[in-house]
């Protein structure tokens, strides 16, 4: 199974072909298989997650190899509640693997997320300091993020998401699924989720090797800096029956910013620290990790929320706890089969601060905004093999607290800046049953969620994927589902600052559908998809702009419908690799000429995506990525001129030298030097260059 001791490994068996065909031959064999497979280091569908996504690590090898070999043990993915072996998938996820990560000329976890082209990545600070992150037209706070499959969104605002502890380097990958997911991540998954997975399982290369490490320095334009290391030690026994494996990183990044205030003054400096430690003690029939962050960061938001103010400034931290088991219990043993009952318990904390000053450094005239945030889950997800296929079950009880100057019901104790505060309880059961046959697979269920919040009544929302595998390359596959989103006390609260909320916000609801069919050979990767959203309730800031003087109010839109269309291919070509993606959204809304829309009206129209690696020689390699967006919407300037976004490019450039240890690169961002937007009043960066080193260490 996926957690296998390591001291009990049987003699693997090695193939340098593999068509595809049925997974169960090599059940039979009894012995851990690996296959070699030709990497076209592109976005994969393969394993997404539930809150315990699969988290085994995908090791890498040099980057001149193009034959890999990928170990199968039971190569599992979970579009749904329970996990389903990749050739079973009902549900396409995206996958940017550790070989894309490593390849990219990006800073920052948010940068990476640009590369997938269902994803709507809004940026209004470099190098991670703010993004809003949506997906197929949604807004920041109609996601959910996770961290190693632990649901990390903080409900005080989608702004801050993510303000993750670990570094790039960290990341074994990132998985994207797109459309609704309340099914299999509850509430908070309107359209969509992202999980970050970390380097877990760390397996050395050399049988008397403890411990590895790591270091990275990197600097460059507008006074960039950043560092980081890593220590880690491979699976050792502590007893005669446990492993223990643990990895610890810290990096630390600062930059000058790239423009100025009137005054002449720092206005898009950034200063940030980050820390990661997970653990797993691993045994025969169970396994469990800890993991534990945090991290801190101030940046200067020249115009971030207010055109008017070109010197705001935030600082936020977050601390990250999280432990996490998975424990089996075999109901059955045959020859070719094995049926276990799986327990997956999980139990977080997270905090966070969050400080914003409109004039940096002068509270004289407009006091600090000052926000704590609480979230603490228990979560339980079961599954179990029988005759009729594979059944999941669960709960999960989630609790969020916030104390702050300006959000919330008055406090009857205000203590310190906390003036106010809220607390609500989220409590939800799921149930799940899939369908697996020769080449059909069928996943359905449904989601039962009560909130504490509005007094609102357990409400059920179902949903079913389906699909067809025809012969060795084609797939055929079709989903319908529905979720929710509870509102983020900053939409519910925040009437400060020319912002009216409105406490008695309804959930955002959707329904979805989609279908699509993917090809997938040796040489070439093709997928196409179709699908159509239909929501009620949506929540956005908006402006009146028949009112003499108009503020941003927070209202329920009443409905809202997306068609959008995906298509990408990936090409393998000699030792080099060529991908390409579009992706069309078209949104139509029962709205007036005279709102103007802070996000829900503004979308991604269109988005093109294409990278190309090739090795220019021997240890030398090349990435070229290109992206073109066109925004619909517009937003207002200081001056009161109502503006629509433009449709802009971006290239960016990575030339690497890579050994066995140690890797020197160069990389450029945004090469033409257009000084592009994102989001209204907030200019990004022209020209971006860095050099970097990356070295490994055995001790």
């Amino acid at each position: 199974m996926k957690y296998k001791s390591q001291f009990n490994q049987r003699k693997a068996l090695r193939f340098r072909h593999f068509s595809r065909k049925r997974y169960a031959l090599f059940a039979c064999l009894g012995r851990v298989v690996t296959i070699g497979v030709l990497s076209v280091a592109t976005l994969e569908s393969a394993s997404a997650a539930h809150r315990h996504v699969s988290t085994d690590e995908e090791h890498a090898d040099s980057m001149q190899v193009t034959e890999k070999e990928a170990t199968l043990d039971d190569v599992e993915v979970t579009g749904s509640r329970a996990p389903l072996a990749l050739g079973q998938a009902a549900r396409m996820v995206t996958v940017l693997s550790r070989e894309d990560i490593q390849a990219a000329p990006v800073q920052s976890i948010n940068d990476l997320l640009k590369m997938a082209v269902g994803v709507d990545v809004r940026q209004r600070g470099p190098i991670g300091a703010q993004t809003d992150i949506g997906i197929r037209g949604s807004t920041q706070e109609q996601i959910t993020i996770l961290l190693n499959g632990i649901n990390i969104c903080d409900p005080q605002t989608g702004h801050n998401a993510f303000d993750l502890p670990c570094d790039v380097s960290d990341i074994v990958r990132i998985e994207v699924l797109e459309g609704p997911a309340a099914r299999v991540y509850g509430t908070s998954s309107l359209v969509g989720a992202i999980n970050v997975v970390t380097r877990q399982n760390e397996k050395s290369e050399m049988r008397n090797e403890k411990w590895n490490g790591g270091a990275r320095l990197e600097g460059g334009s507008f006074g960039y800096l950043s560092g980081a290391a890593r220590i880690s030690h491979p699976s050792i026994p502590i007893s005669h029956s446990t492993l223990l494996t643990s990895h610890l990183s810290a990096s630390l990044t600062r930059s000058d910013g790239y423009s100025r205030a009137k005054s002449g003054a720092l206005n898009a400096d950034y200063s940030g620290l980050k820390a990661f430690w997970n653990a797993q003690f691993s045994m025969p029939n169970a396994q469990f990790a800890c993991h534990v962050g945090i991290t801190t960061k101030g940046f200067g938001s020249n115009t971030f929320y207010s055109a008017k103010f070109d010197e705001q400034y935030e600082k936020t931290t977050k601390l990250y706890t999280a432990l996490q088991g998975d424990v089996r219990c075999k109901m059955y043993e045959g020859r070719c089969k094995s049926y276990e009952l799986h327990f997956k318990p999980s139990i977080y904390w997270n905090r966070s601060y969050d400080r914003f000053e409109l004039i940096r450094g002068d509270e004289s005239k407009v006091a600090f905004n000052h926000h704590r945030t609480d979230v603490f889950g228990i979560n339980l997800n079961s599954y179990f093999d029988w005759v009729a296929g594979r059944t999941a079950f669960g709960a999960e009880f989630r609790n969020e607290d916030i104390v702050s100057t300006n959000l919330g019901e008055p406090l009857n104790n205000p203590h310190g800046h906390y003036k106010n505060g809220l607390n609500r309880s989220n409590l939800s059961f799921h149930l799940e049953h899939n369908i697996l046959l020769k080449r059909f697979t069928l996943s359905a269920g449904f989601v039962a969620v009560k909130n504490t919040w509005n007094e609102m009544p357990f409400t059920l929302y179902p949903g079913i994927d389906a699909s067809y595998r025809m012969g060795e390359h084609w797939k055929v596959y079709a989903s319908y589902n529905t979720s929710l989103r509870m509102p983020s006390f900053t939409e519910l609260y925040y009437s400060v600052g020319g912002h009216q909320a409105d406490k008695y916000l309804k959930p955002e609801e959707m329904r979805a559908i989609e279908g699509g069919v993917k090809y997938n050979s040796r040489w070439l990767t093709v997928q196409a998809s179709i699908f159509h959203h239909h929501a009620s309730n949506m929540i956005d800031w908006v402006m009146d702009m028949r009112e003499a003087n108009p503020v941003w109010r927070s209202v329920n839109l009443t409905k809202m419908n997306t068609f959008g269309q995906e298509l990408s291919a990936s090409f393998l070509i000699s030792h080099s690799s060529f991908r390409i993606s579009y992706c069309h959204l078209h949104q139509q809304k029962q709205e007036e000429d005279y709102l103007q829309s802070q996000y829900a009206l503004e979308y991604l129209r269109h988005k093109v995506t294409a990278q190309l690696r090739m090795p220019l020689m021997e240890s030398l390699e090349l990435t070229i990525g290109y992206r073109w967006q066109d925004r619909t919407g517009s937003y207002t300037t200081v001056d009161g001129e109502v503006k629509d976004y433009h449709p802009y490019s971006v290239i960016d450039a990575r030339l690497a030298w890579t050994k066995d240890t140690y890797s020197i690169y160069v990389e450029g961002n945004n090469l033409t030097g257009h000084r592009y937007v994102d989001y209204g009043n907030v200019p990004q960066p022209g020209c971006w260059l860095m050099v970097g080193a990356k070295y490994h260490i055995a001790l």
